[in-house]
């Protein structure tokens, strides 16, 4: 048997008070009895699961808490039986204090031990060598207290129905059945990473895709017609970039969907607004087709380290 088989996981940790009145950080470390190992929570991937929905759910189900996804951590490869190979995407995760303090890990037949690990502590405890050089991207980023993070997630709108189909004005033109089955779709992958609130262009097709998340989350859309093609067209990028000025002042995540000639701008000011480099990783997380996003990581309490990381996900069917 060959072929591949892909896994998704997070390094969760938090913050607890010592009794000098700082704080230190803790990281949740797994143990399996079945393999009699220390390791993080992970698990393959469910048909038609997407990578950060699948470290999200695997972890509620091996230690009971639900998380929310931040900065990326990195891959593991390796190979495996009957000429397999595994590939394994890991995620930091913080867990709250209440959270951590409400006790609904249950053990079972796949992880029957959890530890919160102080941070100089995880590397020993961990029993894999793969596992320990996947911690040291985590202990870097906790090493410059970037560990706390929020994103931006730059969305493209869903299929809309062709200009040349319709007479209607452009900001009119609504979601084909397909593009709102794109919309329902996109919903687990981009709950993931958590966010806070959501942005669109006024024009119906944006509307109509970020809805199904904002209404899954609880959350009003907040429409705009500063990230709208018709404003784009005018050349009038001054609204865009006050507001993008205040979302990021807010260090709060959010999702913000628009139109694909929009999207190169509004990457490119995302990193001016946030003093990032420039170059060429901007205009491939912009390069999206319709539904697909970009996922860009940002330290809460330290604007100046820019840009952590970018995810880019075109949307599968």
């Amino acid at each position: 048997m060959t072929g591949e088989v892909f896994a998704a996981g997070t390094i969760c940790w938090r913050r607890e008070a010592t009794p000098e009145g700082g704080a230190r950080t803790l990281v949740l470390v797994i143990h399996r009895p079945k393999r009699n190992d220390y390791s993080f929570p992970k698990g393959k991937l469910d048909p038609g699961e997407s990578m950060p929905q699948a470290a999200v759910r695997e972890t509620r189900e091996e230690t009971g808490f639900k998380v929310h996804l931040g900065a990326h951590m990195g891959t593991i490869r390796y190979n495996l039986s009957g000429g397999r190979r595994k590939t394994v995407q890991y995620w930091a995760a913080q867990v709250s204090e209440r959270l951590a303090q409400a006790g609904r890990f249950r053990p079972n037949s796949e992880v029957d031990a959890i530890e919160w690990v102080p941070l100089d502590a995880v590397r020993e405890r961990l029993t894999y060598a793969a596992d320990r050089e996947l911690f040291d991207v985590f202990l870097d980023l906790a090493s410059r207290d970037l560990l706390d993070t929020y994103s931006i997630t730059l969305l493209r709108h869903a299929k809309a129905l062709p200009r040349s189909s319709s007479t209607m004005a452009d900001h009119l033109r609504p979601l084909t059945p397909f593009g709102q089955d794109q919309a329902e779709t996109l919903v687990p992958t981009l709950e993931a990473f958590g966010a806070k609130r959501f942005y669109s262009s006024t024009a119906v097709r944006c509307r109509s895709t970020i809805a199904p998340l904002a209404h899954h989350r609880g959350k009003l859309v907040r429409e705009t017609d500063a990230i709208s093609q018709d404003r784009w067209d005018t050349g009038d990028l001054s609204e865009l970039r006050a507001l993008l000025t205040r979302i990021v002042s807010r260090r709060k995540s959010a999702v913000i969907c628009s139109h694909r000639p929009v999207l190169p701008d509004l990457a490119r000011e995302l990193a001016l607004a946030t003093g990032s480099p420039s170059g060429a990783y901007l205009n491939a997380a912009a390069a999206l087709p319709t539904a697909g996003f970009s996922v860009f990581h940002f330290a809460k309490h330290h604007p100046e380290a820019g840009i952590l990381g970018v995810e880019t996900y075109p949307l599968q069917h």
